[in-house]
């Protein structure tokens, strides 16, 4: 199983908006702009969304997604994913999105009301592509 390249960890440090794609009830994909994270111990690409939303939904039916992002530095600099979501998990949700807020807001808490719970969704790397051009 590929893991992400070491030298990509920095993407998951930065302010890195990457694109989340995962597929509807009527085999069409869905692609959503999305904060991201990596558990570097587990492998794991970690999405934090809200339970109910369309993507925990869809991945709840269908865990085959795709993750793509570009360095906020270098455009040309690119991770991108096609993996399972192997564990929707609402296991430090709540903390995780308040760190999403620290790195992407600079905001203690995540500021926007949670309407249902916070919800991790864990994907695992099947497919591992980067480019980097200087």
């Amino acid at each position: 199983m590929p893991a992400i390249p070491e030298t990509f960890h920095d993407l998951f440090e930065k302010q890195t908006f990457a694109h989340l794609t995962t597929m509807t009830p009527a085999g069409e994909p869905h692609t959503t702009p999305v904060w991201i994270d990596y558990d570097a111990e587990a492998d794991r690409i970690l999405v934090n969304t809200e339970r109910g939303r369309r993507k925990e939904r869809n991945v709840a039916r269908d865990p085959t997604v795709s993750v793509s992002m570009t360095d906020p530095d270098n455009p040309y600099r690119f991770l991108s994913v096609t993996g399972e979501v192997d564990a929707t998990t609402t296991d430090g949700a709540r903390e995780h999105i308040d760190a999403l807020a620290q790195r992407y807001l600079g905001e203690d808490e995540y500021p926007t009301p949670i309407e249902t719970e916070r919800v991790n969704l864990r994907i695992r790397p099947d497919d591992v592509i980067t480019g980097d051009v200087e």
